[in-house]
C-alpha cells in the first residue's frame, strides 16, 4: 500500500475543517427552515421529522453491525 505523504494528509484535514465550518453555518439554516415548518405545518412536520427519525435509526443500527 503506497503510504501518503504528511504535506497531503494535512491539505486533507485542513479541506475537512473548511467543511466542518460550512456545514455548521448551513445546519442553522436547516434549524430555521424547521422552525418555520413548524409554525405553519406542525402536525406534517413532526410526522415528516419522526420519519426522518426512524431513517437515522436504521443507518445507526447498521453501522454498529459492521463492527
Amino acid at each position: 500500500m503506497k503510504k501518503i505523504s504528511q504535506k497531503k494528509i494535512d491539505k486533507y484535514l485542513r479541506t475537512i475543517d473548511k467543511i466542518e465550518k460550512a456545514r455548521k453555518q448551513n445546519n442553522v439554516n436547516w434549524m430555521d427552515v424547521l422552525r418555520i415548518a413548524l409554525q405553519h405545518a406542525p402536525e406534517k412536520t413532526i410526522r415528516l421529522m419522526n420519519k426522518i427519525n426512524r431513517k437515522d435509526q436504521v443507518i445507526t443500527n447498521l453501522f454498529k453491525n459492521t463492527k
